[in-house]
């Protein structure tokens, strides 16, 4: 057999130590291992030190058996020697005590196996005085408290009867107050918030008011069924937050601004707008609400009249702000506040002409940006900043460059939105008025303006249509895009026409489109008449240089070819004729005639004008077809 070689084989013990937790993130933690005195401490632990076995070794089995059963024969008269032995034997009768009481209960619970009789002891003593004593005192006790119930049903059957009559429920005005304002209890005190904090408002205004119980109504009032319903609250409100305030915009010209200004300082007090002492308190609140939004609103125009930079400075002088819009024409926003204690200002006063529009609009605009700070666009990612447009968030993605980023920041304030708003008032009424005076002293053609209804705060569209009477074939139609500060027109034709805030220049246009209409009217009448057309232009360079635009003209012959008519039509030396007559020669001058050709038979002559006036005719273009029917019979 073949030797068996021996392998040695290393038996070590794991370095491994035991893990004793994993966390969430899969990190392991160990047991760390025992020192060598921890080890000790362990070893020595597990010997029990209370056994002797050196001296049973050497003994025989039989001598060790007795010996065991000895000490097991002893051992119920020897004391224990575990420490904790006496509190186990304790705690074990106090066990056992409890499962027979709890024993015993169940049958008496049960009343089938047990019944438990008090023990009768001996009647007592009877002390008839302490027992009227004690009935006493408990028939006081119980005749206090039906006491107090029957006065608060008095006190709640007259608080129905009063609201009945004049005065409401308490409870019940309180609940509605609640419903519609902001109200805390403060220890005993009830106030409340006016201020448009809630709705983003950034306004240092508290607005706190005090709510209070009013006082009762005598017998007196109340037997006077016709004296209006009084209110069982009674409202506080602070002196600065009393009276009437509203914003008061007006647009005037330079010459007229000082007299715009001492009007708006001196405020229109009327009886009607101010609020009573008697008054409800939720007209209290809500007028009082109304000045804060007033103040807020005037405070927050003030600071951007003040941080903006225009070429020439808005001014703010006390509750008024002044803004130039075009050269000549001012815009005033004033703070007007009526708390009914000037005595002298009663008197009837004028108030200025003022835009409600504008006013409407500031309103809207304060109302916006409240609705914007509280209100932020959706949808967004939860860990995006709150405020950011969605524009702005897909800036990076979109590659917006740094430019595009800077006027995506740049906004409008609330008076420069005004202000937009405002020139493009001045300017459309400009447009309308002129509309209207170019329509009121041009009779012929006729002139017809429409004004589109959807528009919106900064751009207007208005349509003028220029036709003749009994001829409304042929319209001529121009479109005027007001903006803020230029007028687009788009002309039939296509042309685009960009013109400034200056009504020379739209007037200009209006004239000149009025000239063209008429040349359009004849070159269209002659056609229908077989005249034929020799020349036209709508933008004739010879003759007088008019002062407005440029003339047109047009030159027409008859069916025969004898008669001539020239037309000249300006936007201001209006419409000039002249006529120019062919006389035929004589038979002898045509048989010596060298040339064999008709059309040199007849020379044109000199022009004649024609007076317009002189001729019948309605309009221009009545007066015309006469004069061509009449100049194609002679001709015949």
């Amino acid at each position: 057999m073949a030797a068996v070689t021996p392998v040695r084989v290393a038996v070590e013990a794991v370095l491994e130590h035991q893990i004793q937790e994993v966390t969430l993130d899969g990190h392991e933690i160990y047991v760390q291992p025992l020192s060598m005195s921890d080890n000790l401490t362990k070893l020595a632990h597990t010997i029990d030190f209370y056994k002797d076995e050196s001296a049973e070794k050497g003994k025989p089995t039989s001598e060790g058996a007795k010996e065991v059963e000895d000490d097991k024969a002893l051992a119920t008269f020897q004391p224990s020697l575990w420490p904790w032995d006496s509190v186990r034997n304790k705690i074990k009768a106090s066990l056992t005590e409890v499962s027979v009481l709890l024993d015993v209960i169940n049958v008496a619970r049960e009343k089938k196996y047990m019944v438990l009789d008090p023990v009768q002891s001996d009647p007592p003593d009877a002390k008839t005085a302490v027992q009227m004593i004690g009935k006493k005192k408990s028939l006081s006790a119980a005749s206090g408290i039906l006491a107090s119930g029957a006065d608060r049903l008095k006190k709640s059957q007259l608080e129905i009867s009063a609201n009945r009559g004049q005065q409401q429920d308490f409870h019940s005005e309180l609940v509605r107050l609640r419903q519609n304002w902001r109200l805390k209890r403060v220890g005993n005190t009830i106030l409340g918030d006016l201020s448009y904090r809630s709705a983003g408002s950034r306004y240092l205004h508290n607005g706190i008011f005090e709510v209070r119980k009013g006082e009762e109504s005598s017998e007196g009032n109340e037997s006077n069924s016709q004296s209006a319903s009084k209110s069982s609250l009674q409202v506080l409100i602070p002196s600065e937050l009393e009276g009437v305030s509203y914003i008061q915009v007006a647009i005037k010209k330079v010459q007229e601004s000082q007299d715009v200004a001492s009007a708006m300082l001196k405020i229109p007090t009327n009886l009607e707008s101010s609020v009573p002492s008697d008054a409800s308190w939720q007209h209290k609140l809500e007028s009082a609400q109304n000045v804060i939004f007033c103040k807020e609103l005037f405070a927050q125009l003030a600071r951007e009249a003040v941080q903006l930079k225009s070429p020439i400075p808005h001014v703010v002088i006390g509750k008024q702000i002044i803004s130039n819009l075009f050269p000549g024409v001012q815009l005033s926003i004033a703070l007007c506040h009526y708390t009914g204690k000037d005595k002298k200002s009663q008197g009837i006063q004028q108030r200025p002409d003022h835009n409600h529009v504008l006013e409407h609009s500031l309103h809207q605009l304060l109302r916006e940006v409240h609705y914007k700070n509280i209100h932020h666009p959706m949808p967004h990612p939860v860990t995006a900043t709150l405020g950011v447009s969605k524009r702005r968030r897909l800036a990076g993605p979109c590659a917006l460059s740094r430019q595009e980023l800077v006027e995506m920041m740049q906004n409008q304030t609330l008076l420069e939105q005004i202000i937009d708003q405002a020139k493009h008032t001045v300017l459309r009424q400009r447009t309308m008025n002129l509309l209207d005076e170019i329509a009121t002293i041009t009779p012929d053609p006729l002139i017809s303006n429409h004004w589109n209804s959807l528009s919106s705060a900064l751009e207007s569209t208005v349509k003028v249509n220029i036709t003749s009477q009994g001829y409304d074939i042929v319209r001529s139609r121009i479109a005027l895009h007001i903006g803020i500060d230029s007028i687009k027109a788009v002309c039939k034709d296509g042309r685009t026409i960009h013109m400034s805030y200056e009504e020379v220049e739209l007037r200009d246009l209006i004239l000149q489109q009025i000239a063209q209409h008429q040349i359009t009217v004849l070159h269209n009448l002659s056609k229908m008449m077989s005249w034929q057309i020799l020349s036209i232009n709508f933008h004739t360079g010879v003759g007088e240089l008019e002062p407005l635009g440029n003339a047109s003209t047009v030159m027409m012959a008859s069916p025969t070819g004898d008669r001539v008519l020239a037309i000249r039509s300006g936007p201001a030396s209006g419409i000039q004729i002249a006529l120019q007559s062919c006389p035929k020669t004589t038979g002898e001058a045509n048989n010596v005639s060298l040339l064999n050709t008709s059309k040199w038979n007849c020379l044109g002559s000199a022009f004649k004008t024609i007076n317009l006036q002189e001729m019948k005719g309605n309009t221009f273009v009545s007066k015309i077809e006469l004069l061509l029917a009449s100049l194609t019979k002679v001709g015949r």
